[in-house]
């Protein structure tokens, strides 16, 4: 249970840094729509148009690190089974 709970917390801080670093490594809040500057051809006008897309951000991959370190603290409230001691289940 031990060694499960901070292999678990390992694979989720390395897996949520992936997908952050992947999903474009937002160091800034989530985002559902990123802006695009965009030029009229016929005026020349600056515009800017949104488009829908998803960019994690740091308060997502802070929550899994507060997870993964609760699960690895977790791991610490269980005792290592010496043994040869018949009273340790």
């Amino acid at each position: 249970m031990k060694s499960g709970l901070r292999i678990a917390a390992v694979l989720l801080l390395l897996c949520s840094i992936g997908f952050w670093w992947a999903a474009g490594a937002n160091r800034g809040w989530t985002k559902t729509s990123v802006p695009h500057r965009t030029t009229d051809e016929v005026t020349g006008i600056d515009a800017i148009t949104y488009e829908k897309q998803f960019l994690p951000g740091v308060e997502l991959l802070g929550v899994a690190v507060a997870i993964s370190a609760v699960l690895a603290g977790a791991s610490l409230l269980f005792r290592n089974k010496k043994p040869g001691n018949p009273s340790n289940p």
